[in-house]
């Protein structure tokens, strides 16, 4: 199942029952090393995690939350965190014991929204400093104790936008089909009490990613926040509906966001499912624009021939909208491209139609003549740009364009960019991660406003210039000798060119031959890729910290490296992705002679389960592992066909419905459980109950199975976690019994 970021999953043991004893080829004595010089899985699980920087108007001052896991108290800890971003103000740290979210209202006024007992009570937080004349450097910035602004009779409400221009604040919450955001609770109360527990559906969605869908959807709101004439926030207690009278529900379930919808002076631009089409088999979502006071009907931006949608914008000035757009209905990984519809002429065209790589998100810079956008390219994100063209005369998908609009100029080249804020006189703030560490703040200066400073020299460049604002996690990670990754290319299938990841281990020195364990990751998706970017979860220096060189490679199926390569795993699973991954374990093994093949594993989550599944089956292959790992992997392709949530995944992947013809023949010929009797390898299971994606049950008949042929495994389920594992605790035991399995079978120098 592809996301928009690889799919590791965490799991931790839960007894069967209490009679259940470990394998008895299990070693009892095991321990996950520790120390000062060693990144950890306990490092990682308590490191702090700083979400992407968001500046206000200004564009001097920025905040970032941070959360923190403590193991003594067994709870997450957050933060705020101010960052000055042209000032020699001092950035201050201020604990938030009961969480909560924030957005700028002024350029020095932040809100913060709490949970209340019934409601969300928003607060506002005025932020300002001291500075001292007798010193050079002005002194911490500090906020005021919390004023009270209103509150929003609801405590799920979420992703909040403030527009200044207009004073309103645009937010998502789930209700129920009238619409009403006051009645919410009544209608809960008597849900929760209507004398039994059943859910009745007589369409699909019946569950989606880890929830039962009840009769509650997203919708968005709207309501005046604003300064009165004694200069006193206050907000008012009618919230509007601008979505009432549609079937549209936005933020799109389960992982939209404010990436779904944005807010202009006068109006709500926003993408939904299309109402009409069956959602469980279908991908395609529509554009809409609709008055933020929700006066009059929302109006379909959008041509009616597309797929999916994400990130709907508009410009400063309010007169142009850019969206992603993806072409297929039914396939979520299809290209995205950069579409531009003028709002004053009608407009719509599509300006990335010749460019192979799928832009994420967009934003136009403040004086609406750059659009920038972060992309996927060779196993990177990055931040690209382009000048915006006069608009043409008619819409058309394949404007006649200058090379120089559809060109996009590449201003990264390392790590996975996330959170682009334009700002104004030619800056651009944006967070980045890499292999090596969490997000941190990064400024651009000196970008070029308008198309001439791409030409003229002067005081604006191409790329500009470019410092780091923050290094939340140096002092942590310092002397923990993480690997950087060092990349490979190798030919694979068909003679393409493919792409892998070596981490070497901690303590590792060139020319001692074969006395490294490794470990194989397979990613997930298929449509998906290991990128120069940090996880939290199946981090690779955690494995390199415990002594694996690690080999990650991204095989057919994988995105970042064209659509063509993407799109090439569509009905052959079990084919073309095994000859670059036999390729490249081969390249590998000949390149880094330290590596010790009688002493290799693999792992890998979702597709990298079923690939795990896949391997099992097929010893001809020649991989020679000792043991293997699978988590919420696919054991039996027709059964996954019935029983995952997004029934469009798997149609368009095995060529139609488990029961049509052409899918029958390619279960028939590429799912793991036709070649259970060629298992042999001992294999470690894992899966989550709350995995409505790939069900449970998946792992269970893999186990079964091991069970019966009498090879060593081992069954790790986790009733409270979904595809991933999100609980920190969880993730410690996961690692636990990852290390404590592979250990068991190549712990010891074979030697």
């Amino acid at each position: 199942m592809r996301f928009p970021f690889p799919l590791w999953g965490l799991a931790a043991q839960l007894p069967l029952s209490p009679s259940i004893t470990p394998s008895s080829s299990m070693s009892t004595q095991f321990a996950l090393k520790e120390s000062k010089h060693v990144f950890s899985p306990k490092d990682l699980v308590q490191l702090d995690r700083p979400s992407a920087a968001v500046p206000n108007a200004a564009g001097d001052l920025a905040f970032v939350t941070i959360s923190k896991y403590s193991f003594e108290d067994k709870k997450n800890h957050k933060s705020l965190v101010l960052v000055p971003l042209e000032s020699t103000f001092q950035g201050a740290h201020i604990p938030l014991p009961k969480g909560g979210e924030f957005f700028w209202l002024t350029g020095t006024t932040l809100a913060h929204v709490l949970e209340g007992d019934d409601n969300l009570e928003i607060y506002a937080l005025d932020v300002g400093g001291t500075y001292s004349t007798s010193t050079v450097d002005s002194g911490p910035l500090r906020v005021s104790d919390p004023i009270p602004i209103g509150t929003i009779p609801s405590k799920t409400a979420t992703n909040f936008k403030y527009n200044p221009a207009s004073r309103h604040l645009v937010f998502s919450d789930s209700v129920y089909d009238d619409r009403n955001l006051t009645s919410t609770k009544e209608q809960d109360d008597a849900w929760d009490n209507r004398g039994n527990s059943a859910f009745v559906y007589d369409s699909a969605f019946v569950r989606h990613w880890d929830t039962w869908v009840g009769q509650k959807k997203s919708t968005l709101f709207s309501v005046r926040l604003q300064l009165n004439p004694d200069r006193v926030w206050f907000m008012d207690d009618e919230f509007r509906s601008p979505l009432q009278g549609t079937l549209h529900n936005t933020p799109v379930e389960p992982f939209g966001g404010t990436d779904d919808f944005d807010v202009s002076n006068e109006h709500i631009v926003y993408t939904t499912k299309d109402p009409l089409l069956p959602e469980a088999w279908h991908t395609k979502q529509n554009v809409y624009i609709v008055d933020i006071r929700g006066n009059g009907k929302p109006r379909e931006l959008t041509s009616g021939k597309q797929g999916a949608i994400h990130s709907p914008v508009f410009n400063h000035q309010g007169d142009k909208v850019a969206w992603l757009e993806l072409d297929e209905d039914g396939y979520e990984s299809d290209r995205a491209k950069i579409v531009i519809y003028d709002l004053r002429s009608n407009v719509r065209y599509t300006l990335t139609q010749k460019w192979d790589r799928s832009p994420d998100s967009l934003a136009f810079n403040p004086e609406g003549t750059f659009l920038y956008f972060t992309a996927g390219d060779a196993a990177k994100v990055k931040v690209f740009y382009l000048p915006i063209p006069d608009t043409p005369s008619h819409s058309t998908t394949n404007p006649d364009l200058d090379t120089v609009y559809t060109t996009p100029i590449e201003l990264t080249s390392t790590g996975a960019v996330s959170g682009i804020f334009p700002m104004y006189t030619g800056r651009l703030l944006f967070s980045r991660s890499s292999l090596t560490s969490p997000n941190d703040v990064f400024l651009v200066q000196h970008l070029p406003r308008y198309l001439t400073d791409l030409t003229q020299p002067g005081e604006f460049g191409p790329k500009g210039d470019l410092k780091q604002i923050t290094r939340f996690t140096d002092a942590a990670l310092g002397g923990k000798g993480l690997s950087k990754g060092e990349e490979f290319y190798f030919k694979g299938a068909h003679g393409k060119h493919i792409q892998g990841w070596a981490l070497k281990p901690n303590g590792w020195k060139e020319g001692e031959k074969k006395k490294w364990p490794v470990v194989l990751l397979i990613h997930g998706g298929p449509q998906g890729a290991w990128e120069d970017q940090w996880s939290t979860r199946w981090n690779p220096n955690v494995f390199t910290g415990q002594g694996y060189f690690v080999i990650a490679i991204n095989p057919t199926g994988s995105t970042t490296f064209g659509q063509e390569l993407t799109d090439a795993i569509k009905e052959d699973w079990g084919g073309k992705p095994f000859v670059d991954l036999i390729n490249g374990w081969k390249h590998a093994l000949e390149k880094y002679p330290e590596i010790d093949p009688d002493r290799a594993v693999a792992a890998g989550a979702s597709w990298g389960g079923y690939a795990i599944n896949w391997i099992q089956g097929h010893p001809e292959y020649g991989f020679g592992f000792k043991a293997l790992i699978a988590h919420d992997g696919v054991f039996d392709s027709a059964y996954n066909g019935y029983s995952t949530d997004e029934l469009f995944f798997f149609n368009h992947e095995w060529g139609g419905r488990p029961w049509d013809e052409k899918s029958k023949k390619l279960s028939t010929k590429f799912s793991p459980s036709n070649f259970v009797h060629k298992w042999s390898t001992p294999q470690l299971l894992i899966h989550g109950s709350k995995d409505f994606r790939l069900p449970e049950t998946e792992s269970i008949g893999a186990f079964h199975a091991l069970q019966q042929l009498g090879i060593p495994s081992r069954l790790v389920v986790f009733p409270d976690e979904n595809h991933w594992v999100l609980n920190h605790g969880n993730s410690l035991k996961w690692h636990y019994e990852v290390f404590r399995w592979f250990d068991e079978f190549v712990g010891k120098p074979s030697h």
